[in-house]
């Protein structure tokens, strides 16, 4: 019987024996039979974690370049940065910074890149990993870690990265106030730093709980990642800001600056980034773009020209149609649609039972969107649109 070991040391064991990580690779057979082959040779633990591990570089792939040198474990990689958003972030530091609750390391590696990063972590095999995958980016000379309770000790340099744990339990929580470290620690680092980002869930309760901060959302290809707050000398002047990765486009305004200018249903209509709409600046979006909105209640905007913007999904309008099941029918089986992608926001449906409802019997891609237009509950049928 093998001795239990901690986390970390059998990452170091793994990492000192890598033609078995070379096996699991190459092997054809399925896990539970790759897995008691392997164990006639290696221990039980080993093994899990080599299979483990593989697993994890592959869906690492589409947050990371280099996944498949670097070293994950599933808490880790869930909550990791994706590597063009953490380098979005850095991009606003100027120096030295301590990056609490480092992870895997995404953010440390980021910003390791420019300037020196102290990395914390409670856990020993959170930075080893940190300190292994700074190797795979070649910025291990400009990245130590510091195993340590960050509300204990949180280094001393002028500007910190935070990355609180939201797990409460097994379940991840949208509340800040669950958050390790707690939200009276996140406030006394803005208190006593030069500067420094905070980042948080898009989904979480940050509104009015970081006055004098500049919140800013970011998604990637569609998707809102994270709720970055700013503070001290790198907040910007606006409160609020949306940035879509990967074009980099950004938008910052005070909500409250712009007000709702409802049309008709238009030509086209637009489905905005959902940045855009968790960072409250549907309406500024509108005027920027001169589009208007199809409802107060709705996000979703319209205009007569077509617009491009990365800020927004374009769809041309073939036709409006009562929110009624037998009209929606009757219209798709006059059309050549044999796929339909259904959107909605606020219109509560089963996008599939809906599906599966309509006669979709030729070859071309169609939309239908849910939607209130001036009070009333609509199908709009689209196609997107370039």
């Amino acid at each position: 019987m093998h001795e239990l070991r901690s986390p970390a040391d059998l990452l170091r064991a793994l990492r000192s024996t890598p033609e078995l990580l070379k096996t699991v690779l190459a092997s054809k057979l399925d896990e539970l039979a790759l897995q008691k082959q392997l164990r006639q040779e290696y221990p039980d633990d080993l093994v899990r974690l080599a299979v483990s591990l593989c697993e994890l570089r592959e869906r690492a792939t589409v947050k990371f370049e280099r996944a498949n040198r670097m070293w994950f474990d599933r808490v880790g990689l869930e909550q990791a940065t994706s590597e063009l958003v953490a380098r979005h972030k850095a991009a606003r530091f100027t120096g030295h910074v301590d990056d609490l609750c480092c992870g895997i390391g995404g953010d440390a590696i980021a910003l390791a890149d420019q300037y020196h990063v102290t990395a914390f972590d409670s856990r020993e095999e959170a930075c080893v990993m940190t300190e292994w995958n700074a190797e795979v980016y070649s910025v291990d000379d400009r990245v130590r870690t510091v195993v340590a309770d960050v509300e204990q000790n949180s280094g001393n340099a002028p500007l910190v990265h935070i990355d609180p744990d939201r797990r409460t339990g097994a379940r991840r929580s949208i509340r800040i106030e669950d958050y390790c470290p707690s939200l009276v620690f996140l406030h006394s680092q803005i208190d006593r730093r030069a500067g420094g980002a905070i980042k948080l869930s898009p989904a979480s309760n940050f509104g009015g709980k970081f006055p004098g901060c500049e919140v800013e959302l970011i998604s990637l290809h569609g998707e809102c990642k994270e709720a970055t707050v700013w503070f001290g000398s790198l907040a910007g002047e606006a409160k609020w800001r949306a940035t879509v990765l990967p074009s980099g486009e950004t938008l910052a305004a005070d909500p409250m600056s712009a007000r709702p200018r409802l049309l008709p249903l238009a030509q086209f209509v637009y489905d905005p980034d959902p940045a855009v709409v968790r960072a409250g600046l549907i309406d500024v979006l509108a005027n920027t773009l001169n589009v208007g909105r199809l409802d107060a209640e709705e996000e979703y905007l319209t205009s007569e020209s077509p617009v491009v913007s990365p800020f927004v999904q374009a769809f041309e309008v073939l036709a409006e149609l009562p929110h009624n099941d037998k009209q929606i029918r009757r219209y798709f089986r006059e059309t050549n649609f044999g796929q339909v992608e259904i959107k909605t926001r606020h219109v509560r449906i089963d996008a599939d039972t809906v599906r599966r409802k309509l006669p979709l019997n030729g070859n071309e891609a169609g939309v239908l969107i849910f939607a209130r237009i001036a009070g009333k509950t609509r199908a709009v049928v689209c196609r997107r649109w370039r």
